[in-house]
Protein backbone atom coordinates (compact mmCIF):
# COMPACT_ATOMS: atom_id res chain seq x y z
CA UNK A 1 0.00 0.00 0.00
CA UNK A 2 1.01 3.56 -0.56
CA UNK A 3 0.91 6.33 2.00
CA UNK A 4 -2.34 6.25 3.94
CA UNK A 5 -5.02 8.70 2.86
CA UNK A 6 -7.27 7.85 5.79
CA UNK A 7 -6.87 6.50 9.31
CA UNK A 8 -9.50 4.46 11.10
CA UNK A 9 -9.28 3.96 14.84
CA UNK A 10 -11.45 1.20 16.29
CA UNK A 11 -12.02 1.32 20.06
CA UNK A 12 -14.00 -1.32 21.89
CA UNK A 13 -15.87 -0.06 24.95
CA UNK A 14 -14.23 -0.66 28.33
CA UNK A 15 -15.30 -3.52 30.64
CA UNK A 16 -18.93 -3.11 31.60
CA UNK A 17 -20.58 -3.75 34.91
CA UNK A 18 -23.09 -6.49 35.48
CA UNK A 19 -23.78 -5.39 39.08
CA UNK A 20 -27.04 -3.57 38.35
CA UNK A 21 -30.12 -5.21 36.83
CA UNK A 22 -30.48 -2.80 33.88
CA UNK A 23 -31.11 -3.20 30.17
CA UNK A 24 -28.01 -4.06 28.16
CA UNK A 25 -28.00 -0.63 26.47
CA UNK A 26 -27.92 1.06 29.88
CA UNK A 27 -25.06 -0.88 31.48
CA UNK A 28 -22.25 1.31 32.80
CA UNK A 29 -18.58 0.56 33.32
CA UNK A 30 -17.04 -1.74 35.88
CA UNK A 31 -14.19 -0.47 38.08
CA UNK A 32 -11.77 -2.51 35.93
CA UNK A 33 -13.09 -0.68 32.87
CA UNK A 34 -12.43 2.72 34.43
CA UNK A 35 -8.88 1.65 35.36
CA UNK A 36 -8.27 0.52 31.79
CA UNK A 37 -9.41 3.90 30.51
CA UNK A 38 -6.90 5.71 32.72
CA UNK A 39 -4.12 3.65 31.09
CA UNK A 40 -5.54 4.24 27.63
CA UNK A 41 -5.76 8.01 28.24
CA UNK A 42 -2.07 8.08 29.20
CA UNK A 43 -1.23 6.13 26.05
CA UNK A 44 -3.36 8.39 23.85
CA UNK A 45 -1.77 11.53 25.28
CA UNK A 46 1.57 10.51 23.81
CA UNK A 47 0.51 8.54 20.76
CA UNK A 48 -0.65 11.26 18.40
CA UNK A 49 -4.06 9.58 18.05
CA UNK A 50 -6.17 12.54 16.96
CA UNK A 51 -9.29 11.51 15.04
CA UNK A 52 -11.16 14.35 13.39
CA UNK A 53 -14.48 12.66 14.05
CA UNK A 54 -15.70 10.01 16.49
CA UNK A 55 -18.67 7.78 15.80
CA UNK A 56 -19.85 6.35 19.11
CA UNK A 57 -22.55 3.84 19.97
CA UNK A 58 -25.33 5.28 22.09
CA UNK A 59 -24.92 2.51 24.69
CA UNK A 60 -24.00 3.93 28.08
CA UNK A 61 -20.79 1.86 28.30
CA UNK A 62 -19.59 3.20 24.94
CA UNK A 63 -20.32 6.82 25.83
CA UNK A 64 -18.73 6.30 29.26
CA UNK A 65 -15.66 4.88 27.50
CA UNK A 66 -15.31 7.86 25.19
CA UNK A 67 -15.89 10.71 27.64
CA UNK A 68 -12.69 10.38 29.73
CA UNK A 69 -10.62 9.99 26.54
CA UNK A 70 -11.87 13.05 24.64
CA UNK A 71 -9.20 15.45 25.87
CA UNK A 72 -6.51 12.89 25.04
CA UNK A 73 -7.97 12.61 21.53
CA UNK A 74 -7.77 16.36 20.91
CA UNK A 75 -11.50 16.98 21.45
CA UNK A 76 -12.77 15.76 18.05
CA UNK A 77 -16.28 16.17 16.69
CA UNK A 78 -18.48 13.41 18.15
CA UNK A 79 -21.60 11.72 16.83
CA UNK A 80 -23.41 9.41 19.26
CA UNK A 81 -25.51 7.12 17.11
CA UNK A 82 -28.18 4.57 18.03
CA UNK A 83 -27.46 2.52 14.89
CA UNK A 84 -23.94 1.73 16.12
CA UNK A 85 -25.29 -0.18 19.12
CA UNK A 86 -24.99 -3.85 18.17
CA UNK A 87 -23.96 -3.01 14.60
CA UNK A 88 -22.46 -5.77 12.48
CA UNK A 89 -19.26 -5.33 10.48
CA UNK A 90 -21.19 -4.67 7.24
CA UNK A 91 -23.37 -2.09 9.02
CA UNK A 92 -20.28 -0.38 10.45
CA UNK A 93 -18.61 -0.36 7.03
CA UNK A 94 -21.75 1.13 5.49
CA UNK A 95 -21.70 3.91 8.09
CA UNK A 96 -18.03 4.61 7.45
CA UNK A 97 -18.71 4.92 3.71
CA UNK A 98 -20.89 7.93 4.55
CA UNK A 99 -18.04 9.87 6.18
CA UNK A 100 -17.43 13.09 4.30
CA UNK A 101 -14.51 13.30 1.88
CA UNK A 102 -12.34 15.86 3.70
CA UNK A 103 -12.30 13.86 6.95
CA UNK A 104 -8.95 12.05 7.13
CA UNK A 105 -9.37 10.20 10.43
CA UNK A 106 -12.29 8.59 12.21
CA UNK A 107 -12.67 6.65 15.44
CA UNK A 108 -15.49 4.17 15.96
CA UNK A 109 -16.38 3.34 19.58
CA UNK A 110 -18.61 0.34 19.94
CA UNK A 111 -19.05 -3.35 20.55
CA UNK A 112 -17.96 -6.83 19.63
CA UNK A 113 -18.41 -8.88 17.59
CA UNK A 114 -19.01 -6.07 15.08
CA UNK A 115 -15.76 -4.22 15.72
CA UNK A 116 -13.56 -7.30 15.66
CA UNK A 117 -15.25 -8.51 12.47
CA UNK A 118 -14.84 -5.05 10.90
CA UNK A 119 -11.10 -5.02 11.57
CA UNK A 120 -10.68 -8.52 10.16
CA UNK A 121 -12.78 -7.70 7.09
CA UNK A 122 -10.98 -4.46 6.27
CA UNK A 123 -7.40 -5.41 7.10
CA UNK A 124 -5.74 -7.07 4.15
CA UNK A 125 -2.42 -7.02 5.96
CA UNK A 126 -0.86 -6.26 9.32
CA UNK A 127 1.35 -7.90 11.92
CA UNK A 128 -1.39 -7.92 14.58
CA UNK A 129 -4.09 -9.72 12.57
CA UNK A 130 -3.60 -12.95 14.52
CA UNK A 131 -3.95 -11.00 17.76
CA UNK A 132 -7.30 -9.59 16.61
CA UNK A 133 -8.46 -12.99 15.34
CA UNK A 134 -7.78 -14.47 18.78
CA UNK A 135 -9.46 -11.67 20.74
CA UNK A 136 -10.27 -7.97 20.56
CA UNK A 137 -10.67 -7.26 24.28
CA UNK A 138 -12.52 -4.47 26.01
CA UNK A 139 -10.85 -1.04 25.80
CA UNK A 140 -8.55 -2.25 23.00
CA UNK A 141 -7.65 0.20 20.22
CA UNK A 142 -6.87 -0.87 16.67
CA UNK A 143 -5.40 1.52 14.12
CA UNK A 144 -5.93 0.91 10.42
CA UNK A 145 -4.60 2.85 7.45
CA UNK A 146 -6.57 3.12 4.22
CA UNK A 147 -5.30 4.34 0.86
CA UNK A 148 -8.73 5.25 -0.48
CA UNK A 149 -11.74 7.43 0.19
CA UNK A 150 -14.29 6.41 2.83
CA UNK A 151 -16.89 5.83 0.12
CA UNK A 152 -14.58 3.22 -1.46
CA UNK A 153 -14.05 1.23 1.74
CA UNK A 154 -13.92 -2.48 0.89
CA UNK A 155 -12.78 -5.81 2.23
CA UNK A 156 -9.00 -5.97 2.40
CA UNK A 157 -8.62 -2.24 1.68
CA UNK A 158 -6.78 -1.38 4.91
CA UNK A 159 -3.57 -2.23 6.71
CA UNK A 160 -3.73 -2.98 10.42
CA UNK A 161 -1.00 -0.79 11.88
CA UNK A 162 -1.34 -1.58 15.57
CA UNK A 163 -3.44 -3.03 18.34
CA UNK A 164 -3.07 -1.60 21.83
CA UNK A 165 -4.62 -3.39 24.80
CA UNK A 166 -4.82 -1.85 28.27
CA UNK A 167 -3.06 -4.86 29.82
CA UNK A 168 -0.04 -4.11 27.61
CA UNK A 169 0.32 -0.59 29.00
Amino acid sequence: MTRAARTLYVLRHAKSSWDEPVADHDRGLAPRGRRSLRRMAEYLDGSGTRPEHVLCSSARRAVDTLEPLLASLGNPAVSVEDDLYGASAPQLADRLRLVEVPVASVMVVGHNPGLQDLILALAGEGDDLDTVRAKFPTAALATLELDRRWADLASGSARLVSVVRPRDL
